[in-house]
């Protein structure tokens, strides 16, 4: 696990380094990302060359954390987890934090460290990361944004002092920066991303000993034993919902939407065939069950989306004669009469806006046909009129902000489909 004292300290862009490092060693590498977030999982699957998988110990159990873990590992040569914000930041405290996720799974933790304004007091603070919780294996530190051989000479020394191997280091480069979060949508912007994690390798075997990486991070830990099989039947409930009318599952994908967990589309193809199209490009909606569409940016795509009335007028169809959706975020945005002025699909009776925006952000619960579900919530619109909190229900349509986890447990998955 890549992990820091705080969120800002460059986690992203020193694991998209290694990926990509350890990729062109020939490595077959597998990213992990600890939390819900939906974004830094795309950068992941540019810079490893294979789609990265959520750990969320908030929204589902330990057991199914470990069954991921193990299902989707069970192949690779190294599997790297990034971490969310600070390493013991979680829901509730600890609860749901990156530290939970590394003590389930039995992994050493590497700290990412920002070297900016410190010196010699960094030694405590690495000695406290390192005795806080035993149960955790603190492998090594690695440094980000130093300055000069002079403060590296004294950062080794501090964490000689706190008993922690130094493993390298990133120097301050301005180059080094994620600028947007919008960042990989185009193919413009994902040739951008791509040279920024082709330098971020670069540095990182300029300055880190990957050897000594992998060597102080490599061993057996207790999830080794976990097969493909088991991982298959307790990540994504094969063949245990009982939903015998699905068997076609269209899920939007494209640069307007593409927030999804890895392993709810797993789930989805245990009911049956998965079939991707895009909002954007397409103007046929693939013949379907079941209509998923996940969250994502149609607010930077909405004059395109407008300009696609075909695809619109056959969504649309097809909700008004009782097809099932399913849309979380952007989607339920592509779903109501328009995005600030411009035309949307006209299914539900709101308009979005970002007029106004603010940060909604945080995981969010809610019972389902008495079934508890949990997920995560992250926009910055509205609706006018305001929409119910969680869900919004037309025929058999249910729309809503959260995106939510079901991955973990068939009957979840059954609570939102039984429209």
């Amino acid at each position: 696990m890549i992990a820091a004292p705080t969120s800002g300290c460059g986690k992203t862009t020193f694991t998209l380094g290694l990926l990509r490092a350890l990729r062109d060693r020939g490595l077959r590498v597998q990213p992990f990302k600890s939390g819900p977030d939906y974004i830094d999982p795309l950068f992941h699957q540019m810079a490893a060359g294979v789609e990265s998988v959520n750990l969320d110990t908030y929204m589902s159990s330990p057991a199914h954390v470990q069954s991921l873990f193990g299902h989707y590992g069970i192949g690779a040569d190294a599997c790297i987890v990034e971490a969310a914000m600070g390493l013991f930041d979680g829901a509730d405290g600890p609860r749901g934090s990156a530290a939970e996720v590394a003590e389930v799974l039995d992994v050493p933790v590497v700290l990412l460290v920002s070297a900016k304004a410190v010196a010699y007091s960094v030694a405590p603070l690495i000695y406290g990361f390192r005795h806080f919780n035993p149960r955790l294996r603190l492998a090594g530190v690695v440094f980000n944004f130093v300055a000069s051989d002079r403060q590296l000479v004294t950062l080794r020394r501090a964490c000689e002092d706190a008993g922690v191997p130094c493993l390298g280091y990133l120097p301050r480069n301005p180059d080094l920066v994620i600028p947007s979060r919008y960042l990989g949508l185009t193919l413009e912007e994902r040739e951008k991303v791509n040279s920024l994690i082709t330098l971020a390798a670069q540095e990182v075997v300029s300055h880190i000993d990957v050897d000594q990486l992998l060597e102080v991070t490599n061993g057996v830990n207790r999830l080794d034993g976990v097969n493909e099989a088991n991982g298959v039947d307790e990540a994504h409930g094969a063949n245990r919902v009982d939903e015998a009318s699905i068997s076609r599952i269209a899920v939007a994908r494209d640069a307007a939407f593409n927030f999804t967990y890895r392993a709810n589309i797993d789930a989805l193809r245990a009911l049956g065939e998965v079939i991707f199209f895009s909002p954007l490009q397409d103007n046929v909606l693939p013949p379907c069950d079941l209509l998923y569409l996940p969250g994502g940016y149609p607010e930077l795509f909405a004059e395109q989306l407008a300009d696609n009335s075909a695809m619109r007028e056959k969504i649309r169809a097809y909700a008004e004669a009782g097809g099932r959706v399913l849309a979380e975020c952007g989607g339920f945005m592509y779903l109501c009469r328009d995005i600030d002025g411009q035309p949307m699909c006209d299914i539900l009776p709101y308009s979005a806006t970002m007029q106004g925006s603010r940060l909604h952000l945080g995981y969010r619960e809610t019972l389902l046909n008495d079934i508890a579900l949990r997920g995560h919530e992250f926009h910055y619109s509205t609706t006018i009129p305001e929409a119910p909190k969680f869900f919004v229900h037309y025929k058999n349509v249910r729309a809503g902000y959260p995106h939510w986890y079901w991955a973990d447990d068939p009957q979840k998955l059954s609570a939102l489909l039984a429209l």
